[in-house]
């Protein structure tokens, strides 16, 4: 008798066993649903922002390149003028300036054609 109830002892200890294991199992896939389900929604997030940021930088990198260019180009003129030659052009060109002795010559368009 002592063998069949050793059996048994031993059927309901496996039986015991293998609901703990299935229980284990059970609560270790509902973890890894949940941390799964978690990071998809971050990466998911994360990429939303990280596109935002991205073409927020693109225009200001755009908005950068076109203020050196309008700094490089007044740093240019600003040279410019400090040439007494160049400022003297300005002068006949906007205001009608001469030197002193100096004869203006003006050539009007429609006797270009009469050559």
């Amino acid at each position: 008798m002592r063998d069949g109830a050793d059996k048994t002892k031993n059927i309901n200890r496996n039986a015991v066993k293998s609901v703990g294991a299935r229980r284990r199992i059970r609560l270790w896939t509902c973890f890894m649903v949940l941390f799964i389900g978690w990071a998809g929604y971050t990466y998911i997030a994360q990429s939303g922002e990280i596109g935002n940021k991205s073409r927020q930088l693109a225009e200001r990198q755009a908005s950068k390149e076109a203020n050196e260019q309008t700094l490089n180009q007044l740093k240019y003129e600003l040279n410019r003028l400090k040439d007494p030659e160049y400022i003297g052009q300005i002068a006949m060109k906007k205001y009608g300036l001469y030197k002193p002795g100096e004869i203006p010559v003006r050539v009007s368009e429609s006797e270009s054609g009469n050559d």
